[in-house]
């Protein structure tokens, strides 16, 4: 009883201070923040203490994320953390990353999690936890006694050569860790997160020791080394250190900031070159979030222009209609998203930081169409992640016709998508109001949420229709009248709305920012109607106008299939139709729940749509291809042929490996000697230099005659000679000069039956002769033949 009435005290005492999360978005006269913005910042956020949500699919998102936090045990995730301390393990590690070299970054996102949402609720059990690992850490780093803490495997052996100035990288490793700075980086934020959401001042301490010795590791380096080693992914380190800057005024930080600066990257994004194609998208986005957090606070031009580009050039040119970017985690080239459609499409983490870097740019210059982006990726790709019923989130959502959504389980499936998981369905609510330099309010997105504007004596309540209806109900609760403005965001789908103020219809005109002004003295008991008519249109593929996704309203639809995979050739159907007019091809099935059927027009059977995110375990797709009767009857041989020999080779498909890629290498236990990646038209790919080699394994069919296809860019490839051998014999040799147009080509290597004969795996090995190269091979795909 003694603990449990502590711990009201704590939180009784707690709830008196404001805390905002490590994207955190400037607050007006923030007495927290020694260094405040020194440009104007034209919309400040609101503490998550202040707005609640209402009930709505966001909130029971929300609550079932809560629930598998508390279900987590702090001790399985600062299992390694206390071993490699030298003190014993409390709890048995996780599985997925937590059991590899990712270890220990789910607990940042953890602890981020648990602050963010004990900001919102007050819960005292989040707060418990939070103490418990902050004071658990901090056993651990003084074990440690420099500053460090971890759960990397080899950790000191890592940092103790990096130090040294000894830096390899392969692209996905630093000297044989995987990415250990991003690790870093999210253990510093939980614990900033931890301070500026629950007052934690030993959190920031420990969170300053991990700076220090971040500092000791590389300040002395030359620059050509530090580049180097930014070559592997480093996450949001530069942004971690800022915030550290501006909590505590201390340039050291700032300084260390700019340490973190890849400039093959961020050099060539500020003279506006879309350098992205190719490279690893979530590697780039938080080190754009990190430019804008800077540039608020000390104005860097070149940052800001950075993240202006980047932003336009990922929304516009790399974003699917999710709001999600990405395929096999990577930026293809621009505008060309129509071939890249699969089971690997828009890794979540990417939406996760588009949005972070949304609200930054938002704060700076106040536009409708941040918020258009943000509601289009909140709504289609983040509420969508997840599984409402348990709180499981996706790493990928595909976006492959006919795909299906694949969810983390509780405790064996632990990666990067499950951390931001645990932060993305707790911080609906951070995002829905801002308030304006001249004192207005904003209203930016739609959702069933109370907002306390403590300062102002203002509560608003939100009663939202949307996506079911179309009207938005917002009544005030004042202390005394009060006059300020109200803006509330115009969507890019609605067209002819109306506003009432206590039932009398409002001449309203849109600002050059996209928002409707609404200013008078307010008091006690107004209501203003806000309605936005919804109807179906489409967007089409940039470089195909007939494969379209539906919308209606914000939310996208999608045509379901139920649990049995359909059909590639025959089960996935097409709109065949001279009408253009997407209201016409649809009828309402069940306007509460936004179903849909299509009418005459889906080849070969009418399909249901709903919205994509309350699909769950059902196939789906969201594109649709249209055609005209008369494009049908000359396409439909041609269609089917082409996704006919597509699902056959598919169907034939044993194993396929993309090489030079992350995760797709430790799949498949790829090992090389003197290699090297590399990015071009797209794709990454894999090249072994003079006396080294590629390694890896691939799947086979024990009874079946095997061919390997393997993917070349035709170019000079002058010295690209190699030898190919399957378990340590060879099956071809290959010149890779033969190749000579600017193009991928598909070359197959029958594997003689002996080699796969009764084996399930087989091991494949590129040598290259005596002064040539092994490569560049993009991909790999074993196919059983025939007998």
């Amino acid at each position: 009883m003694k603990r449990r009435g502590l711990i009201f005290l704590a939180v009784g005492l707690l709830s008196m201070f404001e805390g905002y999360s490590q994207n955190y978005v400037p607050v007006r006269n923030d007495s927290r923040m020694k260094v405040q913005p020194s440009i104007p910042i034209k919309a400040f956020s609101f503490d998550l203490s202040q707005v609640t949500l209402l009930e709505s699919t966001f909130q029971k998102a929300m609550l079932a994320d809560e629930e598998y936090l508390l279900k987590l045990s702090p001790d399985r995730l600062l299992s390694q953390f206390r071993k490699h301390s030298g003190l014993p393990s409390k709890g048995e590690v996780y599985g997925g990353w937590e059991s590899e070299g990712l270890a220990g970054h789910s607990l940042g996102h953890y602890l981020s999690a648990l602050s963010m949402h004990y900001a919102s609720t007050q819960n005292p059990a989040l707060l418990v936890r939070i103490q418990y690992i902050v004071d658990e850490l901090g056993a651990c780093q003084s074990a440690r006694k420099t500053g460090y803490i971890g759960a990397i495997p080899n950790e000191d052996k890592v940092w103790t050569e990096v130090a040294a100035g000894q830096i390899r990288t392969g692209g996905f490793d630093l000297n044989g860790a995987w990415a250990p700075w991003y690790t870093v980086h999210k253990i510093m934020a939980g614990l900033v997160d931890a301070h500026l959401y629950s007052r934690n001042q030993k959190a920031l301490q420990i969170a300053r020791n991990m700076a220090h010795w971040a500092e000791g590791t590389i300040a002395h380096l030359s620059e050509e080394l530090i580049q180097k080693m930014l070559i592997c992914e480093y996450g949001g380190m530069a942004e971690v250190l800022t915030n550290l800057y501006a909590i505590t005024g201390e340039e050291r930080y700032l300084r260390l900031s700019y340490l973190f600066y890849d400039k093959k990257v961020l050099d060539e994004l500020a003279k506006h070159q879309d350098v992205l194609p190719g490279k690893h998208a979530n590697t780039q986005i938080p080190k754009i979030i990190a430019g804008i957090r800077r540039h608020q606070l000390n104005g860097d031009v070149k940052d800001k222009s950075i993240a202006d580009f980047f932003w336009q050039t990922v929304v516009q040119q790399h974003t699917y209609v999710t709001g999600g970017n990405s395929n096999y985690e990577y930026f293809f080239e621009g505008g060309k998203l129509n071939n890249q459609l699969t089971d690997n499409t828009t890794e979540t983490c990417n939406t996760y930081n588009m949005l972070k870097l949304t609200r930054h740019l938002f704060a700076i210059d106040p536009q409708a169409m941040y918020f258009d982006f943000y509601e289009k990726g909140l709504y289609n790709h983040i509420l969508a992640s997840q599984n409402h019923e348990n709180g499981m989130t996706c790493y990928y959502v595909p976006l492959r016709m006919g795909g299906k959504k694949e969810y983390s389980d509780e405790f064996h499936s632990f990666t990067c998508c499950v951390g931001t998981g645990m932060e993305n369905h707790v911080k609906y609510n951070e995002s829905i109001y801002f308030e304006g330099t001249d004192g207005s309010l904003y209203v930016n997105l739609f959702l069933p949420s109370t907002l306390q504007w403590k300062k102002h004596g203002v509560k608003l309540s939100q009663n939202s229709q949307l996506p079911a209806g179309d009207r938005v109900n917002f009544t005030l609760d004042l202390q005394a009248p009060r006059t300020f403005t109200l803006r509330l965001r115009k969507p890019h789908w609605t067209k002819e709305v109306e506003i009432h103020i206590n039932g009398v219809k409002q001449e309203i005109k849109l600002d050059e920012h996209g928002y409707f002004q609404l200013e008078r003295t307010w008091k006690k008991g107004d209501q203003v109607s806000y309605r936005m008519p919804m109807q179906l249109y489409t967007q089409a593929m940039p470089d195909n106008p007939d494969r379209r996704a539906i919308f209606h309203g914000p939310i996208l639809l999608a045509g379901v299939f139920g649990e049995t995979e359909p059909d590639p050739v025959k089960g996935l159907p097409v709109f065949v139709t001279e009408e253009t007019d997407p209201q016409k091809w649809l009828k309402p099935t069940d306007s509460e729940k936004i179903h849909f059927e299509s009418q005459h027009l889906a080849q070969p059977a009418e399909v249901k749509l709903l919205p994509f995110y309350a699909t769950g375990n059902q196939y789906y797709t969201v594109y649709w291809d249209i055609f005209s009767p008369q494009q049908w009857q000359i396409q439909q041989q041609k269609y089917e042929e082409k996704k006919k020999a597509l699902s056959a080779l598919e169907q034939r498909t044993t194993d396929y490996f993309r090489l030079g890629e992350m995760q797709p290498e430790r799949d498949h236990s790829f090992e090389g000697e003197k290699s090297q990646t590399g990015e071009d038209h797209g794709s990454k790919w894999r090249m072994a230099n003079p006396e080294g080699y590629l390694q890896f394994e691939l799947r086979v069919d024990p009874e079946s005659p095997t061919t390997l296809i393997a993917t070349y860019w035709g170019m000079d490839n002058r010295n690209r000679r190699f030898d190919i051998l399957v378990n340590q014999q060879l099956i071809a040799s290959e010149d890779l000069n033969r190749y000579k147009e600017s193009r991928f080509y598909e070359v197959s290597y029958a594997i003689p039956m002996a080699l796969t004969n009764g084996k399930n795996r087989i091991q494949v090995r590129l040598v290259p002769k005596e002064r040539n190269s092994a490569g560049p091979i993009y991909q790999i795909r074993a196919i059983r033949e025939e007998k």
